[in-house]
């Protein structure tokens, strides 16, 4: 058990001695105080994992000195083990009512004194780690959501990095979505040969503007902005309707009936992961099939397209 910072609020010096002696043997730091204000006075002063409080104290017995503890914010997360040398049962549950983790009762019994302040520094150290936990979780949360809303606003990028050999490097949603519309039957990963060195390519589909931006001629990088001509409604209006922008993408094409594998070839994932955003932006629209979904998608695209 590590070594924890205790105190013990008791205004029996017999029993002062025995605790302190026997929580010092375990090798923790123990601190005492004969009356509840001196206790009070430690708290403000020491980091305090672990207090044992007896009831019967004059001037500020151990439930007036306990509710003073639960007073400050600060203390709510100390473990307090009242200590009574009272067999009346209701005094026990007043004990427990009131917050305290344990009691033990007078005379104290060295194994059980021991037994019972490791459990409870164990807990409050697994009760901090889940807090830890808790607190990076609610951080990638946080991280997620704004990664998620960086997508959303960057739907309508088309944004290509090709190497000086026509490799693609990186490239956004956008550009995939907008060379599968306009050159379906592209290689993937390679910058189509009909879009080299020229700024307008016309196709079945509209036409598409090509700008170019060169980088240091070392590198040998090459990034392309594609923009179309009275570009259409895309993925991004459907977010609207409640869905994230992965859902939008997926039901844009599902709306130009594109079926889940067709769909997963131009998102570059599997078919299985569709299947699933599928399912979900269903539930979402609370309708039953795709032709639904479908003519939900396109009311917008429709509206938004007039």
């Amino acid at each position: 058990m590590k070594p924890a910072n205790v105190l013990v609020v008791d205004d029996t010096p017999a029993n002062l001695g025995v605790v302190l002696e026997l929580l010092s043997g375990a090798g923790h730091r123990v601190l005492v105080a004969e009356s509840g204000r001196r206790g009070l006075e430690i708290l403000a002063a020491q980091a305090i994992d672990l207090v044992l409080l007896d009831v019967l104290m004059p001037d500020m017995d151990g439930f007036a000195t306990f509710a003073k503890v639960r007073e400050n914010a600060a203390w709510h997360e100390i473990p307090v083990i009242f200590l009574t040398a009272l067999d009346d049962p209701s005094q026990k549950v007043r004990a427990l009512e009131s917050g305290a983790v344990d009691y033990i009762n007078k005379p104290v019994h060295p194994p059980e004194v021991l037994a019972r302040v490791r459990t409870h520094l164990d807990l409050r150290t697994a009760r901090r780690e889940l807090q830890r936990q808790n607190a990076r979780l609610e951080s990638e949360v946080a991280l997620r959501l704004d990664a998620e809303a960086q997508l959303a606003q960057s739907l309508d990028r088309a944004l290509l990095v090709v190497d000086a050999k026509g490799a693609i490097v990186f490239q956004t949603l956008r550009a995939v979505h907008l060379l599968h519309k306009h050159l379906p039957d592209h290689t993937p990963g390679k910058l189509p040969a009909e879009l080299d060195q020229i700024e307008l390519y016309e196709s079945a589909a509209g036409t598409l503007l090509i700008h170019r931006f060169s980088s240091r001629e070392e590198m040998a990088l090459s990034v392309l902005q594609f923009t179309e001509r009275q570009a259409p409604p895309g993925p991004s209006e459907l977010i609207p309707l409640g869905l994230t922008p992965r859902q939008a993408e997926v039901l844009y094409w599902v709306a130009q009936g594109k079926t889940n594998a067709e769909t997963a070839i131009i998102l570059g994932t599997s078919p299985r992961t569709i299947d699933k955003h599928v399912e979900q932006l269903l539930d979402r629209l609370g309708v039953e099939n795709r032709i639904s979904a479908a003519a939900q998608a396109n009311d917008i695209l429709r509206a938004q397209a007039s």
